[in-house]
């Protein structure tokens, strides 16, 4: 077996929330790339279709509103229709409102939970029937750096995001009778138009580079990479994991200094 050939997704159908924000396009890029139909799902559809547009053959657009569960079964059983199969569900639609936990209000904490957790939650019983019938499928939620170290401001999506972990290990455990498997990636710090504000300015942007081994910000494409390797069939042995992709931030950061010879 050659190297395309073992991370090769032809014939697979991949669904993608968010698929127009940075990491969802990248992600959903990649995964066209590698050979899937790729179904396209966003609130943004002016965006969401130029990028369609952009892949061309082998991409869906299809509106989505993480809010409104309602609306779940009936893309579901389009995308289906259309493929004839879902092979893998990517859940990535996300929301933030940086504040202080004394801050948060009912209203605020409710929509980050909604669209964070519980559309990622009720996404995959939506599509579990279609993979149960073909009788396998790969789940992958996309988690944060905020599962594990929390930055001032994070309350509420930290805890959307521990909880999307803990949802991983749960279909992971239930599921693998049917050969379903989940696993969930969690950027650390990206840069994207979402956090530029971040990456310019001069205190915050130090405070991350000291603390990220690799010394830079992360790029969309650093995490698309993994995601398309454990889509596919040569990594079927991987379920329930978290996997952080932070350029070296929870192994230690930038080192003090030591004595050398290297």
């Amino acid at each position: 077996m050659n190297l395309e050939q073992m991370f090769s997704l032809k014939g697979k159908t991949a669904f993608i929330t968010g698929a127009a924000g940075a990491i969802g396009g990248a992600i959903s890029e990649g995964l066209w790339a590698a050979g899937a139909h790729v179904a396209l799902t966003d609130i943004n559809m002016e965006r969401l279709v130029k990028f369609k547009e952009k892949l061309g053959e082998r991409a869906d657009a299809f509106k989505l509103d993480m809010s409104d569960m309602a609306s779940f079964d009936p893309v579901v059983a389009d995308i289906a229709k259309i493929n004839g199969r879902i092979d893998i569900l990517i859940n990535c639609a996300g929301t933030n409102k940086r504040e202080g936990v004394a801050d948060v209000e009912e209203a605020t904490y409710d929509r980050i939970i909604q669209i964070n957790l519980k559309s990622a939650f009720f996404l995959s019983q939506a599509v579990a029937p279609y993979m149960k019938e073909q009788k396998g499928g790969s789940i992958i939620n996309i988690g944060s750096h905020n599962t594990g170290m929390i930055l001032g401001g994070c309350s509420v999506y930290g805890i959307s995001k521990a909880g999307l972990v803990s949802l991983t290990r749960s279909i992971a455990v239930e599921w693998a009778k049917y050969n379903i498997r989940a696993n969930c990636v969690s950027p650390g710090h990206i840069r994207t138009e979402l956090t530029a504000p971040l990456w310019d300015h001069p205190g915050r942007s130090k405070y991350l580079l000291d603390r990220i081994a690799l010394n830079r910000s992360g790029t969309s494409e650093d995490i698309s990479g993994l995601v398309v390797a454990l889509c596919a069939d040569s990594c079927s042995y991987i379920t329930g994991q978290e996997f952080r992709i932070d350029g070296g931030f929870f192994a230690g950061g930038q080192p003090w200094e030591y004595d050398t010879k290297f």
